[in-house]
C-alpha cells in the first residue's frame, strides 16, 4: 500500500478537517419541488377519485341483464378513446421508461389513459385505479421536471416521487406507497433507486394531505377485519403456510394472464373490438357472479359481513381470477394489486370455511400478501399497506406471508420489465 503525499496530501487532509456546510438554497429547491410533485399529484388522484366515485354511482344503478350490454359499451368506447387518443401503455411500459430511459415518461397520454380508465373501472371491470394514478401522476411529474430543466438521477428521482404519489393517494399508506414506487421497478435491486427513497417518502406524506383534504373520505383502515387473538409465534408458521397457499393460486393467475395475453394477441383486429368483445364476456360473468363485478373495494367489505358456502366461495374465486384476466389483458385499462387482495380475502375466507379453527383474519391476510407479493414482487410495501389498509394489530405474520410469496414466484416475473433486459415487454 502506497501513501499519498506531498500537496495532494495536504489538500486531503484540509478537505478531511474542514466543517460540513449545509447548502439552504440546494435543500430548500429540491425539498420543495419534492412536495410540489407530492401536492400536485394528491390533487389529481383527488379529482380522479371523487369522478370515479360519481361514475361507479351512476352506472351502479344498472343491474340485471342490462350489465352485458353496459360493459361491452363501455370496453368498446373505451378501445375507441384509446384508438383516437393513443395507448397509453401499460404498467411494464412505465417500468421500462423508469430504469431504461431515465424517468422520462410521456404525458401525452394521460388523457387517453384517465378517460378509457374511468370508463373501464365504473363500468365494472375488475381492475382498480392505483395503475392509471401511478402513471398519471408519475408522467405529470417528468413533465414538470423536464420543463425545469431537471436532468439525470434527478429527473428519474421526481419521477419515482410522482409515482408514489398517486398510490398512496389512493391506499392512504405513505410508507407503503412510497416504497411500493420503488420495489415494483426491479424485483431484486432495491438499492438501485435507494436516493429516491427519501423523495418518494416527502411526496406520499404531501399527497396524502391533500387527497384526504379534497375527497373526506377520513384516516384509518379501509376494511374493519374482525379482530385476531393475542399474538404467538404459530402465527408466523401459520401465515407461511397460508402464504403457501396464496402462492399456488398466484401461479394460476400468472398463467391465465400469460395464455389470454397470446389469445388476444394473436387477434388481429382493432383494439376496440376486443376490448368491447371482453366487456360482453365480463358482463356475462358479472351478471351470474355479481361479486366478481368491479375491482374489489366495496365488495371485500361485503365479503367481510356474508356467510357464504365452501361451493359459493370456489366459484367466486375462479370467476375473479378469470375476470382480472380477461380485464388487463384485453386492452381494459386499471391495476390489478387490490382485485388481487380481494382473491387473497376470498381464498382465506374459504380456508377458514372449510377449517373453522384456523384464524380468519389471518388466513385473508396472509393469502391477500402472498398472491400480491408472488404477481408484483413487492414483499415489503405489501406488508406495509396491509396492516394499514386493515388495521391489523400483527404485521410480522403479514411479512412472514408476504416473503413466502416473493421467495416462491414464478422465475420470470409477471411484469416482465422487471427483469434486467431494457425494452423488456411482457408476454
Amino acid at each position: 500500500m502506497r501513501f499519498k503525499t506531498g500537496r495532494r496530501a495536504i489538500s486531503l487532509r484540509r478537505q478531511a478537517a474542514a466543517p460540513l456546510q449545509f447548502n439552504p438554497f440546494v435543500f430548500s429547491r429540491t425539498f420543495f419541488l419534492w412536495v410540489a410533485v407530492g401536492l400536485i399529484g394528491g390533487i389529481i388522484a383527488g379529482a380522479y377519485w371523487l369522478l370515479l366515485a360519481q361514475l361507479l354511482r351512476l352506472l351502479g344503478l344498472v343491474s340485471g341483464w342490462w350489465v352485458v350490454p353496459l360493459m361491452g359499451g363501455a370496453g368498446l368506447l373505451a378501445g375507441l378513446i384509446i384508438h383516437r387518443l393513443g395507448d397509453p401503455g401499460e404498467m411494464s411500459l412505465l417500468v421500462n421508461n423508469i430504469r431504461f430511459r431515465g424517468g422520462k415518461l410521456d404525458p401525452r397520454h394521460s388523457v387517453a389513459m384517465v378517460f378509457s380508465s374511468l370508463l373501464c373501472i365504473a363500468s365494472g371491470g375488475s381492475a382498480g385505479p392505483e395503475a392509471p394514478l401511478v402513471q398519471v401522476t408519475g408522467s405529470t411529474a417528468s413533465w414538470l421536471a423536464q420543463k425545469l430543466r431537471v436532468r439525470g438521477e434527478g429527473l428519474r428521482t421526481l419521477s419515482i416521487a410522482g409515482m408514489a404519489s398517486g398510490f398512496t393517494a389512493l391506499f392512504g399508506a405513505p410508507l407503503g406507497g412510497g416504497l411500493f414506487a420503488l420495489e415494483i421497478l426491479h424485483h431484486k435491486h432495491l438499492s438501485e433507486y435507494f436516493q429516491a427513497l427519501i423523495p418518494a417518502f416527502v411526496s406520499s406524506c404531501a399527497s396524502f394531505v391533500i387527497f384526504i383534504l379534497i375527497t373526506h373520505i377520513g384516516i384509518g383502515p379501509t376494511w374493519h377485519f374482525p379482530m385476531g387473538g393475542t399474538p404467538q409465534l404459530n402465527d408466523a408458521f401459520y401465515a407461511v403456510g397460508y402464504g403457501i397457499v396464496g402462492t399456488v393460486v398466484g401461479w394460476g393467475f400468472i398463467a391465465l394472464v400469460r395464455q389470454l395475453r397470446r389469445v388476444f394477441g394473436q387477434l388481429r383486429v382493432p383494439i376496440y373490438v376486443k376490448m368491447g368483445g371482453a366487456g360482453l364476456l365480463l358482463g356475462v360473468l358479472a351478471y351470474y357472479v355479481p361479486l366478481a363485478r368491479y375491482f374489489g373495494h366495496e365488495e371485500l367489505a361485503e365479503l367481510l359481513e356474508g356467510h357464504f358456502t365452501v361451493s359459493f366461495l370456489v366459484g367466486l374465486l375462479v370467476a375473479k381470477l378469470v375476470a382480472i384476466a380477461l380485464t388487463v389483458t384485453s386492452g381494459w385499462r386499471g391495476g390489478f394489486i387490490i382485485p388481487l387482495f380481494f382473491v387473497g380475502a376470498t381464498l382465506g375466507l374459504l380456508i377458514h370455511t372449510v377449517f373453522p379453527s384456523q384464524s380468519l383474519p389471518l388466513a385473508m391476510i396472509s393469502c391477500m400478501a402472498a398472491i400480491n407479493a408472488c404477481a408484483t414482487r413487492t414483499p415489503i410495501s405489501t406488508a406495509i399497506l396491509l396492516a394499514t389498509l386493515t388495521g391489523f394489530q400483527q404485521p410480522v405474520p403479514i411479512l412472514f406471508a408476504s416473503l413466502t410469496g416473493f421467495f416462491l414466484a414464478p422465475k420470470t416475473p409477471l411484469i416482465n420489465a422487471q427483469l434486467a433486459v431494457p425494452g423488456a415487454e411482457e408476454d
